[in-house]
């Protein structure tokens, strides 16, 4: 069943925060396995096109069926079309052409680096305290993640090339937790995620129409049952989980929680795909863990932000 439009629940009668997070971390990490076995049977730019476009569509129509006001200006309506272009044609598609030459661990583990990134820029262009207790946290977390980087790549069995790509789609999705926070569109977020889905779509089209090889598709179960996965419990479900968190927690906590997809998408790509996971791997775990702790911890009285 779809997510109805509101998150909102009295904190006085439940706090869905834990469970909300617990959701999306779960949600985001196996969609890398589901993008993987995706582009495997289907060229990257077609696949996201689809997923992108039926996903607006049926938010939009359910939207219509259930009689929901708009509730959003123009201008709110053209901030989430260009979070969708940020957060999902360019993020996606750079990130699923990744995942053509990177393991489905990697991807995951690259894309987890957006807390550190995030929380300079959201000091920078938000006025967030960058204390020396998050800066600690984001420091560890980027050394667990950079240490299973370099373990991967001393084996040789991920490429540049994709990694590359995985790097410029970190970038994008780094740009649109920014730009969510810093023009903070109003208005229904379910409604603003069709919008984000349907632009990514219109955007993807002609470039999938120009590139991409519709005779490289392969139908299959796997392929059929990753692309229901990554349009209901990616594009709509795991996207307005996402934005419910940016403004329940902030973009720099909201983003630390990134830092849980390496171990989650590398148990899940060994689960599914038989990815090898080596010890050095899960030892790059315990300075992410202890990262995410010191970052959204809840900040001592007398704590201050560096000069």
């Amino acid at each position: 069943m779809l997510l109805a439009p509101s998150l909102s629940i009295p904190a006085s009668r439940f706090n869905l925060l834990p469970l909300t997070i617990g959701l999306f971390c779960l949600l985001w990490s196996f969609a890398f396995i589901a993008g993987k076995i995706g582009v495997t049977d289907c060229p990257p730019l077609i696949l996201l096109t689809a997923r992108f476009s039926l996903a607006g569509i049926l938010i939009l129509a359910i939207s219509a069926f259930r009689h929901e006001t708009w509730q959003l200006t123009w201008r709110d309506a053209l901030v989430f079309a260009v979070l969708g272009i940020a957060n999902n044609a360019l993020y996606l598609g750079l990130g699923y052409t990744g995942l053509k030459s990177v393991s489905a661990g990697l991807g995951g583990l690259i894309v987890s680096a957006n807390p550190v990134f995030t929380a300079v820029l959201a000091a920078i262009f938000l006025g967030e305290a960058l204390t020396l207790r998050k800066i600690l946290g984001l420091v560890l977390g980027m050394a667990g993640v950079g240490f299973i980087v370099w373990h991967r790549m001393s084996v040789g069995t991920d490429s540049l090339h994709g990694i590359l790509f995985t790097l410029a789609s970190l970038a994008s999705i780094v740009t649109g937790t920014i730009l969510f926070k810093l023009f903070a569109p109003k208005g229904s977020l379910w409604i603003g995620n069709g919008i984000q889905n349907l632009a990514a779509g219109i955007v993807l089209l002609p470039v999938a129409l120009a590139f991409a090889d519709f005779n490289e598709i392969v139908p299959s179960a796997r392929l059929f049952g990753a692309f229901a996965f990554l349009v209901l419990g990616g594009s709509i479900l795991a996207y307005l989980l996402w934005f419910h968190l940016l403004k329940a927690c902030g973009p720099t906590a909201a983003s630390s929680y990134h830092f849980l997809m390496p171990p989650l998408a590398m148990v899940f790509a060994w689960m599914v795909l038989g990815e090898h996971v080596a010890p050095k791997d899960l030892l790059g775990i315990v300075p992410v863990a202890l990262g995410i702790y010191l970052v959204t911890r809840a900040p001592a009285p007398d704590e201050r932000s560096p000069s």
